[in-house]
């Protein structure tokens, strides 16, 4: 079935957090690619947001940047970047919470534990959990909507040394959240999480030769992910192709399961 007809989002309205780069790009541009209108949100990078948005238009969709940082977010800082999301387009049918701090090459790689779980806390779960709730309250009642989280493939099984350890605790807990959001919106907005596996990002492209061995070791379809995999998920879970999909985890993550 080719694929604009299995999921197809022709004049759908999307918001993705954290869709100046990487995956949340990826994400962005693939949901355009299937018809979609998309808010794309960053903190500090503009000029990457603005280089999503030129892609989504050469797709002849509609794009514009909502900034916002998302560190020491409030329930009100939660509503009043939903209005401001759902103002370019009157409103939004597709929400994905992708927007994450960055702990392996950003400043906050030099952080103590300590820290790092803060920040963690504070930008993943924080943002997922109180965006998620405000938006999926106003889907509901509006009558439909689809929401979409970022969890890891590794958060429930485990995986050794500080970051695993931390992203274990942020990740589990969107993950969790996600499951009980979509009971709690049921049956009028779905709500599913994606678990990337190795994903080729920035880290990924400059990790050592023993980083790129273990991703080839541990994933039986031996390479790294892209980000394309993970927006190609996204677009089928927010399409009606998932309308029978909710509180679902989905690994995608090359068949790895240690």
């Amino acid at each position: 079935m080719p694929q604009h007809l299995f999921a197809n989002l022709e004049n759908k309205r999307a918001v993705v957090t954290g869709s100046s780069s990487g995956i949340g790009r990826a994400i962005a541009v693939e949901l355009a690619r299937g018809g979609a209108d998309v808010v794309v949100h960053c903190n500090h990078s503009i000029d990457a947001a603005n280089e999503t948005v030129e892609q989504v238009r050469q797709l002849g969709r509609r794009a514009t940047v909502v900034q916002a940082d998302f560190s020491e977010l409030t329930a009100g800082d939660a509503a009043a970047f939903v209005d401001r999301s759902l103002e370019p387009f009157d409103g939004c049918d597709i929400w994905i919470n992708n927007a994450g701090a960055d702990l392996l090459t950003g400043p906050a790689a030099e952080l103590g534990y300590a820290d790092k779980l803060r920040v963690l806390l504070d930008v993943d779960v924080q943002s997922t959990v109180l965006l998620g709730s405000e938006i999926g309250r106003r889907l509901k009642e509006e009558g439909s909507g689809v929401i979409t989280n970022v969890g890891w493939d590794q958060a429930d099984r485990g995986m050794e040394g500080d970051s695993g350890e931390l992203f274990a605790v942020s990740k589990n807990a969107i993950m969790g959240f996600s499951r009980s959001l979509a009971l709690s919106l049921s049956p009028e907005v779905r709500v599913n999480c994606i678990a990337p596996g190795w994903i080729l990002t920035a880290w990924g492209e400059g990790a050592s030769d023993y980083w790129q061995d273990r991703v080839r070791k541990e994933t039986p379809l031996d390479r790294w992910g892209t980000p394309q995999d993970i927006a190609n998920m996204a677009r089928f879970l927010v399409s009606d192709a998932a309308s029978f999909i909710t509180g679902q985890i989905i690994n995608v993550n090359g068949g790895a399961v240690r």
